[in-house]
């Protein structure tokens, strides 16, 4: 089936939003979606750029509860469009109307990450976020208007995300502890609402295939994001005091750490996503997925900020700030491609292993060097990397 051949025509700017099919062959990423993308590597860049600079002030615990705040509301308002685009892309005038309002909404929010770090302001992102969801709510109406099939789980979605965006402009008026209460209560509230549409409604039609791709090519444009942080790092470093050896360390460090986790990331087989419940375990797990290679990024920029003695980070400070998002990007991986049967771990504790020694290198960065550790740390993930390469490949000899 061709890829809009599922929605019959009513003009020529408007199709009926009838679904996809979900074992539509060589379904790809739109250039739509891929445009949307953009917008929030924007989003992405600056969540990473407000990390670097809490790390480099020593403020490691507001900085992260701020980042892991942030980057729920981007990775969330991206994932709910990626699944239902997935189930109803017809690609028309109003759906690509309501897509650049949700991309409005994705620059509103960045606009506002910068206050939730010195301030701990969420207004502006609040409205951003809410500015995409309610776009959302839209596209679900519009689907259940227009696809009876699916008629009941659509208004699930619909009624679901707007009852919990009340909440979140409700919780602006909240202080205090109450403020982190009510936070992690919506978050809840809002991975609940998949998980109740779709058991309780009529199950969505998401493409397997296309779900993969788009999570992969996200992936890419987060990894991206590392590498252009750290040449800003590096060029500025190099500008200051010329190329030392342990910026140099450091830069080659984080590109072999970059390209390891990418080689990790892309191992084996496409996700085994045949199930809901295995597609929301690869879907939510992404959070970190996501999050923790942005903020190997803003580790490494702390880690040149310290090497060249401009931050009030300590040495250890600074290699754990690379290590342990590194630390977390592997067990992830690891327990994902399992959880979805890629076939591209070789046996857990070799992940667990190369986690535990990118920790102990990160915490030995005062006896190593900055340089050395980071150095250290990538070349401690390819080693994981080669290890399982090598344990899937003896395994597949075998049998």
């Amino acid at each position: 089936m061709s890829g809009q051949a599922d929605a019959t025509p009513i003009g020529p700017l408007r199709r009926v939003m009838r679904g996809r099919d979900p074992g539509e062959e060589h379904r790809a990423s739109t250039p739509l979606e891929l445009l949307f993308d953009l917008t929030f590597v924007v989003a992405v860049s600056q969540a990473a750029a407000q990390l670097h600079h809490a790390l480099a002030e020593d403020h490691v615990g507001s900085g992260l509860a701020a980042y892991a705040a942030v980057f729920f509301a981007i990775w969330w308002a991206w994932m709910n469009f990626t699944w239902f685009a997935s189930a109803y892309d017809t690609d028309d005038v109003p759906y690509r109307l309501l897509t650049l309002l949700q991309m409005a909404g994705v620059l509103v929010l960045a606009s506002g990450v910068a206050a939730v770090f010195e301030d701990g302001d969420f207004t502006i992102v609040v409205a951003g976020y809410v500015v995409m969801r309610v776009a959302m709510v839209a596209q679900w109406l519009r689907a259940a208007v227009e696809h009876p099939e699916g008629r009941s789980g659509a208004l699930r979605y619909a009624i679901g995300i707007t009852v919990v965006q009340i909440c979140w402009v409700a919780r602006l008026w909240t202080d205090g502890a109450w403020a982190w209460t009510t936070f992690l209560i919506l978050v809840a509230a809002e991975l609940a609402v998949p998980a109740w549409a779709e058991y309780r409604g009529h199950p969505t039609g998401w493409h397997p295939g296309h779900i993969a791709e788009r999570y992969s090519l996200f992936t890419i444009i987060v990894l991206g994001e590392v590498i252009l942080g750290s040449l800003a790092a590096v060029r500025s470093a190099v500008t200051d005091r010329g190329l030392s050896a342990t910026v140099l360390l450091i830069a080659i460090g984080g590109l072999l750490l970059v390209f390891a986790l990418w080689w990790i990331y892309f191992t084996g087989n496409e996700a085994a996503l045949t199930t809901l419940r295995t597609a929301l375990v690869w879907g939510y797990g992404h959070y970190v997925v996501f999050a923790a290679p942005a903020a190997i990024g803003a580790g490494l920029e702390a880690a040149l900020d310290a090497a060249e003695h401009h931050e009030h980070l300590s040495a250890r400070g600074a290699g754990l700030a690379v290590a342990i998002p590194v630390a977390i990007v592997l067990l992830t991986l690891g327990a994902l491609h399992r959880a979805t049967r890629t076939g591209a771990v070789g046996h857990s504790l070799l992940v667990v292993a190369g986690a535990l020694v990118v920790l102990a290198v990160g915490f030995s960065a005062p006896a190593m060097g900055i340089g050395g550790a980071v150095l250290g740390m990538g070349l401690a993930v390819a080693a994981t990397l080669a290890a399982n390469l090598f344990t899937v490949r003896h395994r597949a000899e075998r049998s």
